[in-house]
């Protein structure tokens, strides 16, 4: 079949041609299309910023590889303010106007659930590096068809409850003889679950649950909260917090109150707490899926230090899911041998891959948390992290630990 070339249409060309050979001798040789992954995320937040940094960090290695298939893998970011309501105009700008092919969003459970409905309308992949509302893993399961894609690439509420009772239970159960414990989270939709599942755990595990204190995210003054505890005398405050973390940690030293604090503790993930606390971490338990000095995988030291150099600090517990999350995107692309949506959803049902977190695997269709992260042991555990003299080490599982429990003074412990 004959074309006529208009001359529009050779000078079109011959521009795209010369183009090209500049491309071709600026970078590597990249095809047309890139895959593009939005990044949605609270770039002004302790625990935020370090997700589009992470994911920045994961495409540049990624290209400098070649890309996936010879496509430049591509990340364009959206500063949601910690609103629901610009994440939402984030996502469909994202995929409206930027043709992103998946989308990476948020820490907040809030904002995961106000995207999972437009991830199903506007049929586009969404993972979360942070969020851990159980209700987002809920929705897949009960609306499959419908909410198939959203992934869940964190811990959700339910595992991570696990997660924090099984490190109390080597650490505070059996080595250090405690009974007793007061839960203490805010309130907020990711801990409704989650303290669902400390209420069912510590008593399994030997903690009597005394007193259980949810208390508003806007709450400035700590003290009748402490005060309240310290009357309970508990042997250990469990905590569930997230959306703050500074404060608390700053009156809980300040008023020397006596009583170690183990559990979620987001804002304490990120290397500049210690900093932003004025040392007042130090003591403070947290739970997390990776840390600075942690080789939980052969990959995560390298992303650890990388990351450290490159922005100055380490990352936030959702800086090391966000860099697996566009590898394991790019994975599924690969895989799929396309950036349609239904393949790439089909393609990350069946990932299994070595993060810096561990392995990642999803839950199936079948299983309550259809589309969260598996876990148990050879897969995502999850750790526990102690602020000591301004660092943070890891104390547990064994296997990975690099420190043993250290208490300020003004903490009562007894040894075993």
């Amino acid at each position: 079949m004959a074309h006529n070339t208009s001359p529009r249409a050779a000078w079109s060309l011959s521009v795209l041609l010369g183009a090209t050979a500049l491309g071709l001798a600026m970078s590597p040789a990249f095809a047309a299309d890139p895959i593009k992954i939005g990044v949605i995320a609270e770039a002004q937040a302790i625990a935020g910023a370090s997700i589009p940094q992470a994911a920045q960090m994961a495409a540049e290695e990624i290209n400098a590889k070649g890309g996936i298939d010879g496509r430049k893998v591509e990340i364009v970011t959206y500063d949601n303010h910690s609103s629901s309501a610009d994440s939402v105009r984030a996502f469909q700008r994202a995929v409206n106007e930027d043709k992103v092919n998946a989308v990476i969003a948020s820490y907040i459970s809030e904002v995961v659930l106000a995207l999972e409905p437009w991830a199903s309308r506007l049929k586009t992949p969404m993972i979360t590096p942070g969020a851990a509302s159980n209700e987002i893993t809920r929705a897949v399961h009960d609306n499959y068809d419908k909410n198939k894609y959203t992934f869940h690439g964190y811990l959700t509420s339910a595992a991570l409850a696990l997660s924090v009772c099984d490190a109390a239970k080597e650490l505070l159960v059996d080595g250090k003889k405690m009974k007793s414990a007061v839960i203490m989270s805010e309130d907020a939709a990711w801990t409704k679950p989650l303290d669902i599942g400390y209420e069912e755990c510590l008593p399994k595990i030997g903690l009597k649950v005394l007193d259980h204190i949810r208390f508003s995210p806007d709450t400035t003054d700590f003290t009748p909260i402490f005060n309240k505890i310290e009357a309970a005398k508990p042997d250990v405050i469990i905590t569930g917090i997230s959306h703050v973390g500074v404060q608390p940690t700053v009156q809980w030293k300040n008023q020397q109150v006596p009583i170690p604090m183990l559990g979620i503790s987001s804002q304490a993930t990120n290397s500049t707490f210690g900093k932003d606390t004025n040392d007042a971490s130090n003591g403070v338990l947290y739970q997390g899926v990776s840390g600075p000095d942690v080789p939980v995988t052969p990959k995560s030291l390298p992303f650890a230090e990388g990351f450290k150099k490159k922005f100055g600090n380490y990352p936030s517990y959702a800086g090391y899911t966000a860099y697996d999350e566009v590898y394991m995107i790019a994975d599924a692309v690969k895989r799929a041998g396309s950036t349609d949506a239904d393949k790439m959803v089909d393609a990350l049902e069946k990932t299994d891959w070595e993060g810096t977190i561990g392995r990642v695997q999803f839950y199936g269709k079948e299983d309550k948390f259809t589309h969260g992260l598996k876990y148990g042991k050879g897969l995502i555990t999850g750790l526990m992290l102690q602020w000591q003299d301004g660092k943070q080490v890891s104390v547990w599982p064994k296997e990975v630990a690099k420190g043993t429990l250290k208490f300020p003074s003004f903490i009562k412990v007894t040894s075993n």
